[in-house]
Order: C-alpha cells, then structure tokens, then sequence
C-alpha cells in the first residue's frame, strides 16, 4: 500500500483550487485512500483558510440527493466548510457570478438554512426548525478539480467538498413560513430552468428525505468527528442539490423557482 502523505495532498488540491487546474483523483494514485483520510485532507485545507484570512461562515452538505450517485461514483452524503469569501447574500432575486476562475463548474439549487442556535445531536425536524431563524432558496456553484467529473467520494471531499461559491436569495423568517413548514419543506417543488427553458423540476424530499432531515444527517456526522466543530449559532447550512448538477457556461440566465413553499424566485446570470 502506498504511503499517504495529508499535507502534500493538500497542497496539491489547493494550488488546483488557486489555479483553476485540475489533478488525478487522489484515489487513482492511492488505491488506500479512505473518506477519513479525505476529512484529514479537507481539515488542513480549512486550516490554511484561515491563516490566509478565510472567515467560515457555515457548511455545504454535498451528495444529499441519492439520485445523482450513480453518475459520480459516489455513495453518501459529504460536508465541507463555506467562507466569508465564497458566500454572497443578496438583497434582491438576481445574481451575476464570474465563472472563469471554476474548473467545469455546474449549478445546484438548494434550500439554505440559518442556525440562531447550536442544535443539539439527535434532534427531531421539529426540534432542529427551533433552532433555525430562517430558510432561503441558494445556487450553489460547485467545480471539480479532476477531469471529467470523474472521482470517488473520499477526492470530493478531499476537495473541499467541490465548494465554489454559494449564492443565497431573500431570506424569510421560520416564523413567516406557516404551521406546516415540516411538511412542505419535504414536499415543495422546484423548477429549475436555463435561459427560460425547464430543465428539471425538483423535490424537497430528494435530500435525505427533506432539508431538515439533511441538516440532521450532518449534525449526526459532525458528532462522531473528533476533529469537526459542532454546528454554532449563526452558521449558514446549504443542504444539498434538490434536482441534477447542471453544467453551466457564460452567457447563460438561470432561474429557480419554488411552488408549495414561499420563497422567492431566484436567478442567476453568468459570465466569464
């Protein structure tokens, strides 16, 4: 078995990440290169956010929809932290992103969640929704930084989760969100379309069930690694991708609006 070295790894991974180029899946050149290893990976990463001046400010939750694993390779669900850097709140429904500093990069709308306090492991939906302040429709950008999208689950993470940015629209208030907010965050609809043309319609339940279910799924993770913080009031959560990754170019207008649930259609412009 080959010698698995964290830290060069790492650097490898950010200099990809720095430079818009792109590597061989780190689990091609080591065959024993676990998801624990990736965490590893991905916490020296973090750590070298920081130091360059990176604010965290929340967590991506990646792979949530079980719907796309047959066609990344994967099998569970991923976390990586979001930064000050890679996060625009907007004060409207429209966006502009830059996309010429992302490797293959593709769009994913999702509901994003804010904490007003630290929720507690093992909590119920209804327990966990006390703890949230509000809900907001998101894009995230995500990239890869191998060819082809061509990987396993350990190099997503490794890769920072595939995190690029992360677009979130006009928050509203749980307390605005009526009585059945439970129930219609597992079965809302969203329609996500390119240049006024439907793409894929999405459901609030292709993530582990529901957003929240999402959110306790990874708050369940956190708690059984050692070296990850727990949730903390004022993180931002995305909850993973409600429909397909679509690969987006410059040029294009995309939209998401949602139905069965009050959140404000949102859209996103991209250029180079």
């Amino acid at each position: 078995m080959q010698e698995i070295n964290i830290k060069e790894i790492a650097r490898e991974l950010m200099d990809a990440q720095d430079n818009c180029s792109q590597l061989d899946p780190v689990t091609s050149r080591f065959l024993n290169f676990s998801v624990y290893d990736a965490y590893k990976v991905s916490r020296f990463i973090h750590e070298k956010r920081i130091e360059e001046g990176f604010l965290p400010v929340g967590r991506k939750i990646g792979f949530t929809n079980s719907n796309i694993w047959p066609i990344y390779n994967v099998c569970e669900p991923i976390w990586a932290y979001i930064y000050d850097r890679t996060v625009t709140k907007l004060t409207g429904s429209e966006a502009t992103c830059f996309i010429g500093g992302y490797s293959e990069p593709k769009i994913e709308p999702e509901i994003v969640i804010h904490f007003c306090a630290s929720p507690p492991v093992g909590s119920t939906p209804s327990e966990i929704l006390k703890c949230i302040d509000w809900v907001a429709l998101g894009f995230e950008i995500v990239q890869s930084h191998f060819p082809g999208w061509k990987f396993k689950t350990a190099d997503t993470v490794a890769d920072s989760g595939l995190h690029a940015e992360l677009f979130i629209g006009e928050p509203q208030a749980v307390s605005l969100l009526g009585d059945n907010i439970i129930d219609d965050l597992a079965s809302f609809e969203i329609a996500l379309s390119c240049n006024s043309k439907l793409c894929e319609l999405g459901h609030g339940s292709n993530v582990l069930g529901s957003p929240l279910l999402a959110a306790i799924h990874l708050i369940s993770v956190l708690a059984n690694q050692s070296s990850a913080a727990p949730i903390q009031a004022g993180e931002i959560v995305t909850t993973g991708t409600l429909t397909s990754a679509f690969t987006i170019d410059a040029g294009q207008v995309w939209s998401a609006i949602a139905s069965g649930f009050s959140l404000p259609e949102l859209i996103i412009q991209f250029e180079i």
